[in-house]
């Protein structure tokens, strides 16, 4: 993967880049796997995590690695690799390689990491480079071979200006730049709004994941962040309020670049749906040139990427330094400023016995090992180079690993649970230290062992912080503050386990599903005021229903025929209409913030879809063949109007169509489950139970009264059906809806019964077969075209014969001369003059018995 040796195949080199929400690192996804094998390098720990539970959903776990600095799930045979940049293993060979947010090789800290990968890192068939368009430029310089893809953002950006805290819009994401800064707005935001969720690059996963699912889920509407969220978290934010414009950048306080600004901002808006940017706070009103670089997302190229020699000389500690310092010898490349893995193997060679125990390669490769171990406690420098030491000291003497009782004794300091959130984010932020060793190659005895205990650990104290920051910042009572009614003091509202919701003791309606069902109060203004307070307290459970729904795998839902949709056993939607691959729902009841309710829509439409998929497959395969041109010729335009019909054609109307198709297209057509039938075409998939519950589903709303019998006939109503007969199965026969499959067993019945006159005969005991009266039996046939051939005598059956249809005679000819000449005045009165009614002859009395 890195340095191809020279004979290998060519591989494609794209770098797709473009503004947030143009769904790079979606594509990148895809296009893995779409390959037999893959690796995605990622920014954040964090959304490496995202991707790898993605991916293991659509390739199960055993596909799929994950490495990270403090995490590394490696089955035996992995085929996706996802991971941190830094954390790449480039040794690995695969077919597609992708690098996420390639323009950080800019960044002073870890540019020089990316600018490696971006320079080496090689999939074997494929390799995609994603990032902001400012790249393009640099990469047509360093890599003239690479294809540039750009790509649009999907939704429009916007900047609304300045805005209070306590005048933010729901679905708002407030960036500040640090911890402190996030808790105090946060607080406000709980005393004010109800609650926040908390984003930091310093949390767990479990805690970042946790926190988001709290936003996500609709029961608090606002997150605080630090700019974190800036590198691809996707979360259903519509506005973001910047806080501050200036960080701290560990060296000093700046203010942020147009990019920078750029890439936060673009959090706002989801795929098609807008976003907006402001400011928020004590931070200062945008400089229109800014604003207008943000909207527009043009930015200033990136100059050069940040380098630092990756071919580093082991052979002496000097060396090892000197190859550090090394500068570039190509445009385009600056050498990177001292890293904090250079300043502590700089500070630790200046220590003698250190110096003289790295005589050999081993030592010093272990050396820059430990120089390399990430800052996760942000202390002072000379607290982590002691630390750098340590495990120095234990990798190079005795047994030559980190001795199992300094782990002990580290890890029995944090095994605790206690304390406040400051408190417990520390803790977190060692027990990501150990964790780092415990993922290192050859630091440890029982790796695996410590890997267990180090990720349980997180696991608790992640639980735990996150039960702080909810207990802190999230005022669940909040809700149930009846605001705009003043009253003074709080109204203790509950909804109980059977839907029942009360008030002040008061039973003031039913909760049923996510739909809220108010009760009548004694007076008017008992009534106003508990339905008032009732529909407070219900609105965030509703909130936390529609969310829980919207996270719901399909085994949680159902449909039943009339339309409804079911969740846990409690209808929560109708079917509105649409078409199987393109339902729509009308989820019930009012309640519920409009985000909210539009996700769980679209996940009940998703649901609804895929079950279409699987009950309507003949329809969708015959829907896809005509789409595809795989049906052609006479079959298509019976294909075609089938698909208009709904699955069931009457055969009469494409007589002509179907007589002269040709035994290819007949194969065709039966190849994709069409039936033609005597009297109908049709699929006989779609007939039966569940595929028909879907379809009747489907056309409930359009035919609300009318639920006909789908093992009989019955008359048609007087509104207009179209094609949604066919849903039920069912096809108009004259002023009769009669089921498809009862037409097709009347013709193989008229086929075996007698015959008599050049017709079948067809009797009480033939219409007893398909349960029908002999009434119903007379209009259906004659609906078909039938006609008696000879009736029977002193209660003989009548034998029936189809009509043929005959070509209409031609029109009479014009008469001669001029139309206002009187002989043409003549021969029109002629023309409709009528002919003499013929004289019948008498026939000759015959008796035949018919059908005996």
């Amino acid at each position: 993967m890195s340095d191809r040796p020279s004979g290998a195949g060519p591989s494609r080199l794209v770098a797709v880049l473009g503004p947030t929400n143009t769904g790079k690192t979606h594509l990148a996804v895809e296009r893995m796997l779409g390959h037999a094998s893959g690796m995605i390098g990622l920014p954040l720990r964090l959304l490496a995590r995202e991707i790898y539970d993605r991916v293991v959903k659509a390739r199960g776990a055993r596909s799929v690695a994950l490495i990270t600095g403090e995490e590394k799930i490696v089955p035996p045979r992995a085929d996706y690799f996802i991971c941190t940049v830094e954390a790449m293993p480039l040794s690995r060979d695969v077919d597609f390689l992708a690098v996420d947010e390639i323009q950080l090789c800019a960044d002073p800290e870890r540019g020089h990491v990316f600018t490696h990968r971006l320079l080496h890192a090689r999939g074997r068939q494929e390799t995609m480079l994603l990032g902001a368009q400012t790249m393009a430029p640099l990469v047509r310089r360093l890599l003239p071979n690479a294809e540039i893809v750009t790509r649009d953002r999907f939704s429009k950006l916007t900047y609304s200006g300045p805005k209070k805290l306590t005048r933010l819009p729901a679905r708002t994401a407030v960036v500040a730049f640090s911890a402190d800064q996030v808790y105090a707005i946060a607080e406000l935001i709980r005393r004010q709004r109800g609650g926040a969720a908390v984003v930091m690059g310093s949390l767990s996963p479990r805690t970042r994941n946790a926190q988001v699912a709290l936003y996500q889920s609709g029961e608090v509407d606002f997150l605080v962040a630090t700019d974190a969220i800036g590198m691809g978290l996707n979360m259903d934010v519509d506005h973001v309020a910047f806080a501050g414009l200036r960080k701290f950048d560990g060296k000093r306080m700046r203010y942020l670049h147009a990019q920078e600004v750029g890439q936060i901002a673009g959090r706002a808006g989801r795929y098609r749906r807008d976003g907006t940017f402001g400011v928020t706070g004590e931070a200062e009103d945008m400089d229109p040139d800014l604003v207008a670089a943000v909207e527009d997302h043009e930015f200033q190229p990136v100059p050069s990427a940040e380098w630092r020699n990756a071919r580093l000389d082991f052979g002496s500690l000097n060396g090892l330094i000197r190859s550090l310092a090394q500068p570039p010898d190509r445009p385009g490349l600056s050498l990177s400023a001292e890293a904090l893995d250079e300043t502590t193997l700089r500070k630790l060679a200046t220590d003698p016995e250190i110096a003289d125990r790295c005589r050999n390669r081993e030592a010093l490769f272990k050396l820059w090992d430990v120089c390399q171990t990430p800052d996760f406690r942000k202390v002072a420098p000379d607290e982590h180079i002691g630390l750098a030491k340590v495990f120095f000291d234990h990798l190079t003497t005795g047994r030559r690993r980190i001795d199992p009782d300094w782990m002990a004794r580290q890890y029995a300091h944090l095994d605790r649970i206690d304390g406040d959130i400051d408190a417990l984010a520390a803790r977190l932020a060692n027990v990501r230290t150990l964790a780092y060793v415990a993922n290192r190659p050859d630091w440890l005895h029982d790796q695996a062992g410590w890997q267990g205990q180090t990720k349980g650990l997180e696991e608790r104290l992640s639980d735990t912080l996150h039960e702080k920051l909810m207990a802190r910042f999230v005022d669940r009572r909040t809700s149930a503050l009846m605001r705009g009614l003043r009253i003074r003091e709080e109204m203790l509202a509950g909804v109980a386990a059977d839907g029942a919701v009360t008030v002040e003791g008061h039973y003031v309606g039913r909760l049923s599903g996510v739909r809220f069902e108010v009760a009548k109060g004694a007076t008017l203004l008992e009534d106003k005021a508990l339905r008032a307070a009732a529909t407070h307290a219900v609105g965030p459970e509703i909130a936390r229903r529609l969310g829980r729904l919207a996270a719901e795998p399909d085994a949680a839902f159902a449909l039943a025929p009339d339309g409804a949709v079911l969740w846990r056993g409690e209808a929560v939607a109708a079917l509105a209409g649409g078409k199987a691959s393109s339902p729509r729902v009308r989820l019930l009841g009012e309640l519920g913030p409009e985000p909210a309710r539009q996700r769980a829509a679209r996940r009940l439409e998703a649901f609804i879809a895929g079950e279409a998929g699987r009950r309507l497959t003949g329809l969708r395969r015959l829907e896809a063949a005509v789409a595809e041109g795989r049906i052609t010729g006479l079959a298509r335009g019976i294909a075609y109007q089938l698909i208009e019909e709904g699955g069931v054609l009457d055969r009469a109307s494409v007589r002509d169509e179907a007589r002269a198709l040709s035994q290819v297209e007949r194969r065709a057509l039966r190849g994709l489950g069409v039936r033609l039938g005597a009297f109908s075409i049709y699929m006989p998939a779609l007939l039966k139970p569940q595929a028909r519950i879907l379809s009747e589903a489907l056309v409930a709303n359009l035919v609300r009264d009318w639920r006909p019998p789908t093992d009989a006939p019955s008359p048609l109503p007087a509104q207009a059906l179209g094609r949604s007969l066919a849903a039920f199965g069912l096809r108009a026969v004259g002023d009769l809806a009669v089921p498809v499959e009862q037409l097709e067993q009347l013709d193989e019945l008229m086929r075996n019964a007698p015959q008599a006159g050049g017709g079948s005969v067809v009797d009480e005991a033939l219409a007893a077969k398909l349960g029908w009266s002999s009434e119903q039996m007379r209009r259906i046939l004659r609906g078909l075209g039938f006609a008696p051939s000879q009736r029977g005598l002193d209660g003989l059956p009548v034998a029936w014969r189809r009509r043929i249809d005959r070509p209409a005679a031609a029109p009479a000819p014009a008469p001669a001369g001029r139309p206002d000449s009187p002989f043409a005045a003549l021969a029109s009165l002629k023309a409709a003059e009528p002919s003499p009614p013929r004289r019948r002859r008498r026939p000759r009395r015959r008796i035949k018995a018919v059908g005996a």
